[in-house]
C-alpha cells in the first residue's frame, strides 16, 4: 500500500465515523483488530467491541467530528499515523476540542490495530 493510499484509507476511517456508518468503519478494520486507547487503559479486540464502542460513542453525543490531519505514513512497514482535532459536540449542545493522535497498523488493506493517545476525558469508553 503507498503513502496515499494509507492516507486515504485514514479518511475513510474518520469519515465513517464522523458519519456514524458502522459498516463502513467495520469495512476499514481486520475482524481480529485490536483497538486501545492507549492514554485510557482501554483494549478491545475483534468487530463487535468496537462496534459496541462506537456505537456508545455516537448515542452519547450529538456529532463527532475529526479533522486538521497530519499523516506520518511508513509503506514499508505497514503503519502510518494521523494527528488531528477532535470537535464533539456533547448532547447538551456544548463543544469539547480534543488534540489526538492514532497509530495505525496495516494488514493488507485494513487496520489490524488501532492505539488512540487522546487529550482530555475518555470517549471512547470500553463499557457502557
Amino acid at each position: 500500500m503507498t503513502s496515499e493510499e494509507q492516507t486515504a484509507l485514514v479518511r475513510r476511517y474518520f469519515a465513517a465515523v464522523d458519519d456514524e456508518d458502522l459498516p463502513a468503519l467495520l469495512q476499514t478494520l481486520t475482524k481480529t483488530c485490536v483497538f486501545t486507547v492507549e492514554t485510557h487503559g482501554v483494549r478491545l479486540e475483534g468487530h463487535e467491541a468496537i462496534g459496541a464502542m462506537f456505537r456508545r460513542l455516537w448515542d452519547n453525543h450529538r456529532a463527532v467530528k475529526h479533522h486538521r490531519f497530519v499523516f506520518v505514513a511508513d509503506p514499508v512497514n505497514n503503519l502510518i499515523a494521523a494527528r488531528f482535532q477532535v470537535h464533539n459536540t456533547e448532547t447538551d449542545g456544548s463543544l469539547t476540542v480534543k488534540s489526538n493522535c492514532n497509530f495505525f497498523e496495516i494488514d493488507g488493506s485494513k487496520f489490524s490495530a488501532v492505539a488512540v493517545y487522546m487529550t482530555g476525558p475518555n470517549t471512547l469508553e470500553a463499557v457502557a
